[in-house]
């Protein structure tokens, strides 16, 4: 018994171990050299790869941005509407078509009427125009709300001005501590120019309402600036090209509405650029309920400085 398991151990530590060879057998076998490392191959495919894949993005994207031209007038009556141009009518005629379309859908007779404004804001060398902000004194008044204004004056004479004519708080530097704590909350701030440099600390709290002679904010006309920004209309670009007021009442005659809009329009211009001939790109009147109506190249009369925005558009 003790022979056959001493056999077995002699056996286990001669026998030769599973896929070694024998020394003689190595020295035979030539040398096969180490194989290589196969990640740095698909490394390098990665890196292929990843260098055409912009290359495919920018291809689909102009893939992409491709239209086909829109057709002008649809031949059968029923039709999608966006694969033809939108028809366009003179401003008279689209506030009519409004007025009809407000008895056709029982809406609110005194809604107001909205006017959406597209600008072309691109200059040239991959330069913008800055977004602006502005308050007009419309011809006709649609609403009985009266904005809040401020006046910063020291002048006993001007600050007795300012109370007759409706200013909501007069005073100067002792107010500016109870702007910054927001415990004086207006609508508009004009000033004079003499309390200028002591408004400073205001600016940034301020902002686009602090007073500036370029909004009409500052000077010495005290009830001209009061009517300006207590009856005013103010608009601001929006969404870095698009400005949306309103401008009228529904039930206020065509001429009214028509007026109103072209004074907006007039304003707008005195931001345009001296290289542009059409700043505005796309327009379009809405109501407060139900039906909107776009207008383009819409143009106030007498006022040359567009050419072609007298028509408007439905869709």
């Amino acid at each position: 018994m003790a022979a056959a398991v001493a056999g077995r151990c002699l056996w286990r530590v001669l026998a030769p171990r599973r896929g070694a060879a024998s020394p003689g057998l190595q020295r035979c076998l030539p040398a096969v050299p180490p194989p290589g490392r196969p990640y740095a191959a698909a490394a390098a495919k990665t890196a292929k790869k990843s260098s055409q894949k912009p290359k495919q993005e920018e291809t689909k994207k102009k893939k992409g941005t491709m239209r086909r031209p829109l057709m002008s007038k649809p031949v059968d009556d029923v039709y999608l509407t966006w694969c033809y141009e939108r028809p366009s009518y003179d401003v008279e005629v689209a506030v009519g078509m409004l007025k009809k379309f407000q008895e056709l859908d029982f809406t609110y007779p005194k809604q107001h009427v909205y006017v959406n404004i597209t600008l072309d804001m691109a200059l040239q060398k991959k330069k913008k125009v800055d977004p602006f902000a502005s308050i007009v004194l419309l011809p006709y008044r649609f609403t009985d709300e009266m904005n809040k204004v401020l006046v910063f004056t020291e002048n006993k004479e001007e600050a007795e001005i300012a109370q007759q004519n409706g200013a909501a708080i007069v005073g100067g530097v002792e107010l500016i501590k109870w702007i910054l704590e927001d415990e004086i909350k207006m609508d508009f701030y004009v000033a004079v120019p003499e309390i200028m440099p002591k408004l400073i600390p205001l600016k940034s709290k301020l902002k686009r309402k602090y007073p500036s002679a370029r909004r009409n904010s500052m000077g010495h006309d005290i009830p001209k600036m009061l009517q300006l920004f207590k009856e005013g209309l103010e608009y601001a670009v929006e969404e870095e090209h698009l400005i949306k007021t309103r401008i009228a009442r529904l039930d206020m005659p065509t001429e009214q509405i028509v007026a109103n809009l072209n004074a907006v329009i007039q304003d707008i211009c005195t931001f345009k650029p001296s290289s542009y001939d059409d700043f505005m790109a796309l327009s379009t009147l809405r109501l407060e309920e139900g039906a909107v109506r776009q207008l383009s190249k819409s143009r106030p009369k007498n006022f040359p400085v567009h050419k072609g925005m007298n028509r408007v558009s439905f869709y």
